[in-house]
């Protein structure tokens, strides 16, 4: 039987690697999570993990659990104790980072969909070390086929504000912003769908992933196709699912499926999609995407402001417009940043916030 560890697990990845866990009978040998410790506790009395890892000292105490440990060192010593093959990496932000190396390090496959790992320091990950959980990247992973191709395209459900006019964005409100309108997540991700940064990331994720350079993303607001590649012969691939995260994770833990995981799209029943394009006017962060997939390591600072951003916006010291203009600000003062190492990259990303914070 397989094993897994699971990081992030009482966010919605979490949550359902181990509805896939259970069904396939995947031994989950290690659950990280943060502070929600009542949800954990039902996970640990189901799946009884060997080891466990919680935010802070104060909430391990709360477990009754022979080996609990807290705190980002904690995590790297859980994946380093753990002898399980996959680590799947639901952790939010760039708290990731660590632990993605770290797996990686450890000779172990990493079940990615903490997208920070790779936009802050995809040029010192090994791609083949990495099974791509967001939906648009398995997508794309479903539907190479070995020709070549002409341009890889990712899809966004153009989040809270798709529909709002224009000049009432800028002023928009914290519950605002989480009113996705296809579907419930966290917070952040909420929030980074409504000002597009999601996508972008996905963009840089999707270079460093694949390679393909041409790239970009439109808007498809029923979120049922998640990528299409264009191929050099002129035609043109989909992927086509409803949006459930059980079907990329499934193929994240074991490659190969020989049963449903969910129904099949029925179009007569969905009748028709709708595309559009990504406009600056409505999303600014739209207005560097081209330049910064040309100098993809500059990922590290739009990741750090954008990190700084959100943090001011959720205590409501900015409004939600200034999320992007502080990280287009931080993009252009910080341009001529080249990590050479990930060391350098750690030290980049403490430099963006501080500057982010003294602003």
């Amino acid at each position: 039987m397989s094993s897994i560890v699971l990081l992030g697990s009482t966010g919605s990845i979490g949550v359902n690697t181990l509805k896939v866990a259970e069904r396939f009978n995947i031994r989950v040998e290690t659950l990280v999570a943060g502070n929600n410790i009542e949800l954990l506790k039902e996970q640990i009395a189901l799946f009884r993990p060997c080891y466990v890892c919680v935010a802070s000292k104060e909430a391990a105490k709360e477990l009754d659990h022979p080996r609990v440990f807290w705190g980002e060192e904690g995590i790297l010593e859980v994946i380093r104790l753990s002898s399980s093959a996959i680590v799947v990496n639901a952790l939010v932000g760039f708290l990731g980072l660590k632990p993605t190396v770290a797996a990686i390090e450890e000779g172990k496959t990493v079940a990615l969909a903490n997208k920070e790992s790779l936009v802050a320091a995809g040029a010192f990950i090994e791609p083949a070390a990495l099974r791509p959980i967001d939906s648009e990247h398995f997508a794309l992973w479903y539907l190479l086929s070995g020709r070549p191709v002409e341009k890889m395209v990712i899809t966004a459900s153009g989040g809270a504000f798709r529909d709002w006019p224009i000049e009432k964005i800028d002023d928009a409100s914290f519950e605002d912003a989480l009113k996705h309108p296809n579907w419930s997540m966290g917070c952040k991700i909420t929030i980074d769908s409504a000002t597009m940064m999601n996508k972008l990331f996905e963009l840089l994720e999707a270079r460093w992933l694949y390679g393909c350079e041409n790239l970009d993303a439109i808007i498809e607001t029923k979120s049922v196709i998640h990528a299409l590649v264009e191929f050099k012969d002129g035609s043109t691939t989909a992927q086509m699912a409803y949006p459930d995260m059980k079907l990329p994770i499934a193929y994240a833990l074991m490659q190969e499926l020989d049963e449903p995981i969910l129904e099949h799209v029925d179009l007569l029943e969905i009748g028709s999609l709708e595309f559009r394009k990504i406009e600056p006017e409505r999303y600014p962060i739209w207005n560097i995407k081209d330049e910064l997939l040309k100098k993809p390591e500059l990922g590290v600072v739009v990741n750090a402001a954008n990190e700084a951003a959100i943090e001011k916006f959720m205590k409501r010291e900015i409004s939600f417009g200034g999320i992007a203009r502080m990280a287009i600000d931080a993009y252009d003062h910080f341009h001529d940043a080249k990590p050479k190492s990930l060391d350098e990259v750690f030290a980049i990303d403490k430099e963006v916030r501080r500057w982010c914070e003294e602003r």
